[in-house]
C-alpha cells in the first residue's frame, strides 16, 4: 500500500511540474502572439503618433518578421551548447527589453529598429520550446504538449491583442508594449521558477546543425509551411475589408468578430495537437489543408451571409491552427540531431507565408477584384502544399522502402 502511494505521488508531482513548465512557454507564446499581431491593430495610432502614412506604418510589420526569419537559425546556433533552461531564459528576456524599447521610441525608425529586435527571439524561443515540450511529454503526447505551448500564441490572439488594440485607441499605445514587456518578464519568471534543468543534448558544431538544410524533407517541409500555411493569411489579411464591404458589418464590429477568430484558433491549436498524436503528422498535414482548401471557397462563395460569415470566421481560425502542431511534428521527426535549428526555422517559414500570403492576396485586390477574391488565393496557396505534403508522403515510403531491402 506504501509502494502504491509513493508511486502515485511520484506521479503527481512529475505531471505537475511537466504542466507547470508547459505553462511557463504558453506564457512565451502569448507575449509572442500579442508582439506580432497587435500592430495591425495599432497602425493607425502609430502612424498618427509618428507623422508616417499607414502604408510606411505597416514596414513596422515586415520589421519584425524581418527579425524572425534572420533570428531564428541564428539564435539557435548560437546557444546550441547552452541548457535549454538557460536558452530560454536568454530568449525570454530579450523578449522583455526588446518590446520595451518600443515604449520609449523617439521616431520612427527607432520603433523600425526595436520591431526588428523584437521578432529575432520568436523563433528560437519556438524553437527550442518545441525540443523541450516533446522532452517533458509522455510518449505518443508530444504534440498535445506543443499544442499547450502554442496555446499561449491563440489566446493572444482572443483576449491578448484585443486588449492592446483597446489600450491603444482609447490611450497610448505605448502602454500596449508596456503590457507586452510585462507579461514578457512573467515568461522569465515562471521559466527560472518552473522549468526543470533539462539536461542540454550532444554538443554540436555549426557545420553539424546546418547539416540539416541538406535534407530534401526539411526544404519540403519549409515549402509546406511556406506556401500551404499562408493561405491562412490571405484570409486574415484582409479580413477587415471583407467583414465590412462583403459582409456588410460595421467597422466597430470587426474587432469583436476577431475575438470569434481567435476562439476558432484555440479550439484548432489542441484538436491538431490531438490529431497529430493519434495519426501521423503527414497525412493529418494533407487532410487539413485540405479541409483549409473547401473552406476558403466557402468563404469566397458566402460571406455575403452575414450569419455565415460569422461562423466561417471562426472555422477557418480553427482549421488554419489545427496544422500547426502536425507540421512541428513533422519537422521535429525529420531533424535528427538539429531539432532546435530546424523548429526554429520553421517558425521563419510561417513568416515568410504571412508575407507570402498578404503579398499574394493583395494583388486581386490591386487589380480590382472583390475583397473576396483574395480567398482563392488561399485556396490556391493549400493546394500546392497539399502537393508539397503528399511529394513528402512518397519520399518517405520511397526511403522506408530502401530501408527494408
Amino acid at each position: 500500500m506504501m509502494l502504491i502511494l509513493q508511486r502515485r505521488n511520484l506521479f503527481l508531482s512529475t505531471f505537475n511540474e511537466m504542466k507547470k513548465s508547459l505553462i511557463a512557454l504558453s506564457l512565451g507564446g502569448l507575449t509572442i502572439g500579442i508582439t506580432e499581431f497587435v500592430m495591425m491593430g495599432l497602425l493607425p495610432d502609430i502612424a498618427s503618433d509618428m507623422k508616417v502614412s499607414i502604408p510606411v506604418a505597416g514596414y513596422l510589420i515586415s520589421s519584425y518578421a524581418l527579425g524572425v526569419v534572420i533570428g531564428a537559425p541564428l539564435l539557435v546556433i548560437a546557444g546550441r551548447n547552452y541548457a535549454p533552461k538557460k536558452m530560454l531564459l536568454i530568449l525570454a528576456l530579450m523578449l522583455a527589453v526588446f518590446n520595451a524599447l518600443s515604449i520609449i521610441a523617439p521616431d520612427y525608425n527607432f520603433l523600425f529598429a526595436s520591431r526588428f529586435l523584437s521578432g529575432l527571439p520568436h523563433g528560437a524561443f519556438f524553437g527550442v520550446g518545441a525540443v523541450v515540450a516533446s522532452r517533458l511529454a509522455d510518449k505518443g503526447k508530444e504534440a498535445q504538449a506543443i499544442s499547450i505551448m502554442f496555446a499561449g500564441l491563440t489566446i493572444a490572439n482572443l483576449i491578448g491583442v484585443p486588449i492592446g488594440t483597446y489600450i491603444g485607441h482609447h490611450f497610448i499605445w505605448r502602454y500596449t508594449f508596456v503590457l507586452i514587456a510585462f507579461v514578457g518578464l512573467l515568461t522569465f519568471l515562471a521559466i527560472y521558477l518552473w522549468m526543470p534543468n533539462l539536461e542540454k543534448g550532444e554538443s554540436v558544431n555549426m557545420k553539424t546543425q546546418l547539416q540539416f538544410f541538406k535534407k530534401t524533407e526539411a526544404w519540403l517541409i519549409i515549402g509546406i509551411t511556406a506556401i500551404g500555411f499562408g493561405g491562412l493569411f490571405a484570409w486574415i489579411s484582409y479580413i477587415a475589408p471583407l467583414l465590412i464591404n462583403v459582409s456588410k458589418f460595421s467597422p466597430e464590429d470587426v474587432s469583436y468578430i476577431l475575438i470569434l477568430a481567435g476562439l476558432g484558433m484555440v479550439v484548432g491549436n489542441f484538436a491538431g495537437g490531438k490529431l497529430a498524436d493519434r495519426f501521423s503528422p503527414a497525412p493529418t498535414t494533407l487532410a487539413l489543408l485540405l479541409v483549409m482548401s473547401f473552406d476558403l471557397v466557402l468563404v469566397y462563395f458566402f460571406s455575403f451571409n452575414q450569419y455565415f460569415s460569422l461562423f466561417l470566421t471562426f472555422l477557418t481560425g480553427a482549421i488554419s491552427f489545427s496544422v500547426i502542431a502536425p507540421i512541428q511534428m513533422l519537422m521535429i521527426r525529420t531533424a535528427k540531431g538539429a531539432e532546435m535549428i530546424a523548429s526554429a526555422s520553421l517558425q521563419g517559414s510561417f513568416n515568410i507565408g504571412n508575407a507570402l500570403g498578404a503579398f499574394l492576396g493583395g494583388l486581386p485586390l490591386a487589380a480590382g477584384l472583390s475583397y473576396s477574391s483574395p480567398n482563392l488565393i488561399g485556396v490556391g496557396m493549400s493546394i500546392i502544399g497539399m502537393i508539397i505534403t503528399f511529394i513528402l508522403m512518397k519520399l518517405h515510403r520511397k526511403q522506408l522502402a530502401v530501408q527494408h531491402i
